[in-house]
């Protein structure tokens, strides 16, 4: 796998005493596929993250390594910030565009200030359904073993808290209507949840279309590193150590590579 982010600096982008890193995640892979790339590099078997990213959404995802695993905790209650675009007249099975269409309809010619309405609607405490495939339990099994076996059932409904939400605009195009839309929501959201909502609000079915976590409490994607940059971090760890343990006058071999 390779993840590329522009970083200006290291500094403020991990914790050197607790090993909190800030990661951007990009489209395509798993957060459990980034915690066992950085569980590589570092060659430690203690990682894990603070909140999942579908494998459809990018942006930013706290990891911690070794000791920084205990600390965790700290951060799964904060609230997130997210960049959502929704696409109106499609229904799907995931609840975003990788799913397959369970539904598709024309999508009526709304005027963009019946739709921004719409959207500043979500606004407070929303009990919505969960995505069918999602990771909640249902009799000690996760909606996404029971969906992938073929079972039908009603999702449960959880109570979400959107903070803040603001209106990005739309777009048409061959692919249909897509609106844009920025939400601070509590803990325990699920966008997917919500873009369904707003094509409920509408009358009409909608799906994610892309998801982006910009910021996690005070933590910002803008100071997150690439897995490369990781890598490149812990090769430098590992450079300095060996030099600090090595007598002066003893000859240096090169670093192991650690990726």
């Amino acid at each position: 796998m390779r993840y590329f982010v522009n970083v200006k600096n290291y500094t403020m982008n991990f914790e050197p005493e607790s090993n909190i890193f800030l990661v951007h995640k990009p489209s395509g892979p798993t957060s459990f596929d980034v915690v066992a790339e950085i569980r590589r590099i570092a060659n430690v078997k203690k990682v894990g993250h603070a909140g999942t990213l579908d494998p459809m959404a990018e942006g930013l995802l706290i990891v911690g390594v070794g000791a920084g695993t205990k600390k965790l905790g700290r951060f799964l209650k904060l609230p997130k910030t997210y960049g959502a675009s929704v696409l109106l007249g499609t229904g799907t099975d995931t609840g975003d565009i990788t799913g397959a269409v369970l539904e598709k309809i024309d999508t009526p010619d709304f005027s963009d200030e019946k739709i921004r309405r719409a959207v500043l609607s979500l606004r407070g405490r929303l009990v919505l359904p969960v995505p069918v495939y999602s990771a909640v339990k249902i009799g000690g099994r996760r909606l996404y073993a029971r969906a992938r076996a073929g079972e039908r059932f009603a999702p449960p409904a959880r109570a979400m808290e959107i903070i803040e939400v603001s209106f990005g605009g739309v777009l048409k195009d061959a692919a249909g209507v897509i609106v844009a839309m920025e939400l601070r929501v509590g803990s325990g959201v699920y966008v997917r949840s919500i873009a369904e909502e707003l094509g409920r609000r509408l009358g009409l079915p909608a799906t994610l279309a892309s998801l982006k976590r910009k910021s996690i409490g005070d933590y910002s994607l803008s100071d997150a590193l690439s897995i490369v940059e990781i890598a490149d971090l812990f090769r430098k760890r590992c450079r300095t150590k060996m030099t600090e343990s090595q007598p002066i006058s003893a000859p240096r071999s090169a670093p192991p590579k650690m990726s």
